[in-house]
């Protein structure tokens, strides 16, 4: 909007100073009055008649004076850009334009030529009369003179400062209505979610928008179809994993019981648990990409999602010899999607017994922060350098020299739902000396 304003101002003034320029030089271009034969015999002629009368060749060439400022275009009393009647009998000046141009001669009789006067710059023309006695000097200001003479008497700058007031409005008005169909646009635009891809709606009415919404048509159909094609994949993977590696653990468990390599089947069933878990957390985390995968949001109690959960991690605690706390603050219910909340609790408190020591504690707690409910998850392992913590929600990064298993997909999946949720997710240290503190911040349903 403001370079728009601005260009219209600047080609306001660059259409103004070509005028102004174009109506210097016409009025200069070939001697402009000077060559008008006419006036300079009619006033000869009044002089030659009058010449022995002065107050009345006085009075009538004033009165000349005054139709030939008027016929060139200028007020009678403005003599700064009117032409200068000089009148000589012999060598005495009869008659010179009140507050016109110093007194000057030409060079040749009949000859317009430019005369310089105290620094500044005129053309002039001299005729004599038939006798020879009476010579008639006209002078105009010269090109540059005029110019410095519109500047300094701000012929220039007046109409610019004038206009420009009133042109800003009808200026802002009319570039505003203009970009009205891009504001639009681009309202339209950044109304979308990071992953709605569906084509712009409605084709625009204004013919200079339909190239560019064609083309972002485009883009977000290329866009569409090489996400789906990557759900696609992941969904395809993930199913068709599941089938041969619950199988193999069938297998192997039978092997096991049957043959006396203990050892080697124990090796090959943590390998399929390893896979098994890389299968469902690709599940997960495809889901928490979807868009729209039709599942509606709920208000769900997070007291009661996490009792279940952790009711749920027991075993798996016990079988790592971790013991699991919760602390709740009863009511807090969040607006979300059942599956999600239950994938992001599972990550979270699998990881902490994971990497907690045995003996440790991992404690959950479910607190309010004004109007987000705060879900705290503490372990006692080994934590994460503060170098790191941006990293780890990296998908499949994992911090360098880590001596447990994993694919590097939980924290990704627990920012995911986070920030599907509406919410945010940040890293601590631990309340007793090393380990992590998870702080998950999710929106409150309201009352």
């Amino acid at each position: 909007m403001r370079r728009l304003l601005l260009a219209q101002m600047a080609v306001l003034t660059l259409l103004w100073v070509l005028a102004l320029t174009l109506v210097l030089w016409e009025a200069h271009k070939g001697n402009g009055v000077l060559d008008s034969e006419p006036i300079y015999e009619s006033v000869l002629t009044v002089a030659q008649d009058l010449v022995d009368h002065p107050e009345r060749l006085q009075h009538s060439l004033r009165a000349m004076d005054r139709a030939i400022r008027a016929g060139y275009g200028t007020d009678a009393d403005d003599t700064a850009f009117s032409p200068t009647l000089l009148l000589w009998h012999g060598d005495h000046l009869l008659y010179r334009s009140p507050n016109g141009a110093p007194v000057m001669h030409n060079s040749q009789i009949g000859e317009a030529e430019y005369l310089n006067v105290d620094g500044l710059s005129w053309l002039a023309r001299t005729v004599a009369s038939e006798d020879g006695e009476l010579l008639l000097t006209m002078v105009i200001p010269g090109f540059q003179q005029m110019a410095l003479t519109v500047n300094s008497r701000g012929y220039f700058i007046v109409p610019l400062v004038i206009s420009l007031p009133f042109l800003i409005l009808p200026a802002w008005w009319s570039v505003r209505v203009a970009l009205r169909p891009w504001a639009k646009l681009s309202a339209d635009i950044a109304a979308r979610g990071p992953r709605d891809l569906q084509p712009l709606r409605g084709a625009p009415r204004h013919q200079e928008l339909r190239p560019l919404v064609q083309a972002l048509n485009r883009l977000l159909a290329r866009l569409r179809a090489g996400t789906q094609r990557e759900r696609n994949l992941i969904a395809d993977a993930a199913h068709e994993l599941r089938t041969p590696l619950a199988a193999m653990r069938i297998n192997v468990e039978a092997l096991r019981e049957q043959s006396g390599q203990r050892e080697l089947m124990d090796n090959l069933l943590r390998s399929n648990e390893r896979a098994t878990r890389l299968v469902g957390q690709l599940l997960r985390l495809m889901r928490s990409d979807a868009a729209q995968d039709g599942t509606p949001m709920a208000a769900l109690a997070l007291d009661s999602l996490l009792q279940d959960r952790l009711a749920r991690l027991e075993g798996l605690a016990r079988s790592n010899g971790v013991e699991l706390e919760l602390d709740c603050t009863p009511g807090l219910s969040v607006q979300g999607e059942l599956e999600s909340l239950e994938s992001l609790i599972d990550n979270l408190v699998d990881n902490a017994i994971k990497y907690s020591p045995p003996g440790g504690v991992v404690s959950v707690v479910l607190s309010r922060v004004g109007r987000f409910a705060r879900l705290e998850v503490w372990d006692e392992g080994p934590g994460i350098e503060a170098a790191w913590r941006d990293r780890v929600f990296d998908r499949f990064f994992r911090v360098p020299d880590q001596n447990k298993s994993g694919s590097g997909l939980g924290l990704a999946i627990v920012k995911s739902v986070a920030l599907k949720h509406r919410g945010r997710i940040e890293l601590a240290e631990g309340r007793r000396g090393p380990g992590l503190c998870v702080r998950v911040h999710l929106p409150l349903v309201a009352a």
